[in-house]
């Protein structure tokens, strides 16, 4: 069975997220990342609006709450569509009525905002902003942060096969592999290892074992002397 665009689509946008990760941790604050949404849905399929924030200062304990807002292509006014405050979230617009699902953060401290577009239309294409409104709970005062990141749907009836999305995919299937190459090394390693260590153990064994032969051995010399 063939994997379909938008389960390569949330595997892919994974495993960039994994990979800038690995990459950029010692530059970054935390362990959170941000990377850009994908942009292109096909119609039918399911589809991950990404919505990346990240804090600047992890020590700091904070409180936020996301909302998402569409804009249709020839419209000046976003109409607000959903709302997430943890643990609840509200689809808020008849249009994806029972087509949203939650896909971020489980904590009141939210970090990533992303949603779930469950059997996208054409009528989906156009922008969506996500506003990720955050309280720091600092030592002295809180502090009100507003984060906004906009991403530009196209909804087409067949996934195109752009080179960056080829790439992505054999990128994604090149760390499957070296992951799975990496593990066999650690596997052998540590088998050659265990057995090295138990090899040696045998052999003081029967170093000891010889020993205590040649000292018996000695003693019954001695005895038939005497």
């Amino acid at each position: 069975m063939v994997p379909s665009y938008s389960w390569k689509a949330e595997m892919i946008f994974l495993v960039a997220f994994l990979v800038v990760f690995n990459l950029l941790a010692p530059q970054c604050h935390g362990a959170c990342a941000e990377v850009d949404s994908l942009t292109e849905a096909v119609a039918g399929e399911g589809f991950l609006l990404g919505c990346i924030s990240c804090k600047r200062r992890e020590e700091v304990s904070a409180q936020s709450t996301v909302d998402w807002h569409f804009k249709p292509p020839g419209e000046e006014e976003f109409r607000h569509i959903f709302h997430y405050d943890h643990p609840s979230a509200e689809i808020l617009h008849e249009d994806f009525s029972d087509r949203l699902e939650w896909r971020g953060t489980k904590t009141s401290d939210i970090q990533i905002g992303a949603i779930y577009i469950l059997n996208v239309t054409f009528n989906d294409t156009g922008m969506f902003r996500c506003s990720i409104n955050r309280t720091l709970f600092l030592p002295q005062y809180d502090e009100n942060v507003l984060v906004e990141k906009e991403v530009e749907l196209t909804v087409v009836a067949v996934a195109n096969r752009e080179l960056t999305e080829v790439v992505s995919e054999i990128m994604m299937y090149v760390l499957i592999v070296v992951l799975q190459l990496w593990l066999a090394v650690v596997l052998i390693y540590c088998y050659k290892k265990i057995s090295g260590e138990q090899e040696a153990r045998d052999a003081r064994k029967a170093l000891k074992a010889q020993a205590g032969l040649l000292e018996s051995k000695d003693m019954c010399d001695r005895v038939q002397l005497e």
